[in-house]
């Protein structure tokens, strides 16, 4: 090699290309098309907005027509007895729960509610006589302002309840909305297969992976909410067991509150434990109170990670941090109501998700559906199994 090709290098050819990027000015058509999406987008989510209230009915239907199809379809497989019969008849049974939860609590509470107004005095000495809260009572004058409270109690739920004409117009409201949701949910849980085939024959090729994808959904919402009545009935349980060994009053009305209060995630167990301790003041303080304490910690920590794990299993495999934020942003938009759909709901949404996530990467062109995801196998497989209606 001579001492010019030395020094020159590569030649010509062998050198990497430098291409150079233009910006084009966009055309009439792209933009009048990304008008027409903006106005299309701006336009439908104002008439969602609109709708709201029917979009939340919607919602509410359809988890709990997720929620009772298990159940009504393992009693449409048992007997012959038609579909809309078992619906119900599984509709007069929790009414039937609603009624007698709402004719044993609401008396007792009441009563309770009248009895501490009235023995508040009595109540107030007792307390004195521990010598620790003495001390802290004759500095903060905690017992006076108890009993001045408790005085006032009767008045300030009296107060609450607002003008009849009020609560009446919201109660017919309430019922609106109930009858709705029930109608919903009732139709939807009667043709909801025949819904879903529909839906399904429009999707080409995915057919059976879309198929898969509904039947893990649905068990997972159908394992969240049974599974968290099933937890709340264990809760209710225990505390009236507990609080007739204390000898507290109305026992088996505070374990309802419980379990009710326990429906509600991360905050309503707590929220159920202080009610029942401020009970358990005035009947041996602070012997029943700590008790009462140290047996919620306990139960607390045998439910999250004995009963829950055994109830929802594999389901609910959400992530701490987005269930806060989903509860507090479903206790935002509705309530109670949101705070017990926010995990369903977050379990729903990191199910879909994964699915996306995987056919994105190709997963599903590599390999058969059934290997690219474990759960979608299985929930294909009992499809598969399950007796045609």
């Amino acid at each position: 090699m001579s001492a010019h090709e030395q020094t020159v290098g590569p030649s010509a050819p062998e050198q990497t290309a430098v291409q150079s990027v233009r910006l084009a000015a966009p055309s009439l058509l792209g933009l009048l098309r990304i008008v027409l999406v903006v106005v299309v987008c701006t336009i439908a989510l104002y008439l969602v907005w609109r709708i709201r209230v029917v979009v939340r009915l919607a919602a509410i239907s359809l988890f709990l027509a997720l929620a009772i199809n298990p159940i009504v379809d393992a009693a449409d497989r048992r007997t012959r007895v038609p579909r809309a019969l078992i619906i119900l008849a599984i509709y007069v049974l929790l009414t039937a729960a609603v009624a007698i939860v709402g004719a044993v609590v609401v008396p007792s509470m009441a009563k309770e509610i009248g009895d501490l107004s009235r023995n508040a005095p009595h109540y107030a000495r007792d307390l004195r006589a521990d010598s620790t809260f003495r001390h802290y009572d004759n500095r903060y004058h905690i017992t006076t302002k108890l009993v001045t409270d408790a005085r006032r109690l009767p008045q300030a739920l009296a107060q609450l309840a607002g003008p009849i004409e009020d609560v009446t117009v919201q109660a017919f409201g309430f019922v609106g909305q109930l009858v709705t949701v029930l109608a919903l949910t009732f139709l939807l849980i009667l043709h909801g297969r025949s819904y879903v085939t529909m839906a399904l024959s429009l999707t080409g090729a995915r057919k059976d992976r879309n198929r898969a994808l509904i039947i893990e959904v649905n068990r997972a919402v159908a394992n969240y909410m049974l599974g968290n009545i099933a937890i709340s009935a264990l809760a209710t349980i225990a505390t009236w067991i507990v609080l007739s060994i204390l000898g507290v009053p109305y026992a088996l009305s505070l374990g309802f509150v419980v379990g009710f209060f326990d429906l509600i995630p991360l905050v309503g167990a707590t929220i159920g434990a202080i009610v029942v301790a401020l009970a358990t003041v005035t009947v041996s303080f602070p012997v029943a109170t700590l008790v009462w304490i140290g047996f919620i910690v306990v139960w607390q920590r045998f439910e999250d990670y004995v009963v829950q794990p055994a109830v929802y299993g594999r389901a609910l495999n959400v992530n701490p941090i987005v269930t806060i934020i989903s509860v507090l942003a479903g206790a935002e938009l509705l309530g109670v109501l949101g705070a017990l759909l926010a995990i369903p709901t977050a379990a729903v949404i990191q199910i879909l998700a994964r699915e996306w996530w995987s056919t994105r990467n190709g997963a599903h062109t590599e390999q058969p559906p059934a290997a690219a995801s474990p759960p979608l196998q299985r929930a294909a497989q009992a499809s598969a199994e399950a007796p045609a209606r």
